[in-house]
């Protein structure tokens, strides 16, 4: 009787497991069935006044995004209400720096955006969407200069 207790609670173990896994939170914004939802005031950029300036940086073999917004983290998921003016730049010196959204790109014009230190570029909110993008920074002219990229996410907010 004791063996068969033991069966009996080994199969609720795993059944319960299998559940507590199969809800379990995708690790991106996107693959969540709402991701506008996630949007908060604490994490969007810009305003109809206000650019949302976006810093593009490379540290080590990285590359690091990170939005104007108070206590932003590098490569944050945030939020742009659409019609909104981007500015994405870069604060390190000597660097270049490119996104590519590929053939959705949420922003006018919907070009690669390539940039610099001394070349910030500047692009509007278009598209509502959630939004997986690869980011690079770079060192001119250096051999095996291109950090590893990195795919953070955004909303496009109606």
């Amino acid at each position: 009787m004791a063996s068969q207790q033991k069966t009996i609670l080994i199969v609720l173990f795993i059944a319960l497991a299998a559940g507590v896994t199969a809800q379990a939170k995708s690790k991106y914004a996107c693959d969540e069935p709402d991701p506008a939802s996630l949007c908060t005031a604490a994490n969007t950029c810009g305003s109809a006044s206000a650019p949302c300036t976006i810093d593009v940086t490379k540290a080590g073999n990285s590359s690091n995004v990170r939005p104007g917004i108070p206590n932003a983290r590098n490569n944050q998921f945030f939020c742009i209400k659409k019609g909104t003016t981007v500015v994405w730049m870069t604060s390190n010196r000597n660097t270049g720096f490119m996104i590519s959204f590929g053939t959705d790109s949420p922003f006018d014009p919907d070009d690669p955006i390539i940039g610099g230190a001394n070349r910030q570029i500047t692009v509007k909110a278009n598209i509502p969407g959630c939004y997986k993008y690869d980011a690079g920074a770079f060192y001119p002219g250096a051999i095996f200069g291109m950090s590893g990229g990195s795919k953070p996410e955004l909303v496009i907010l109606p």
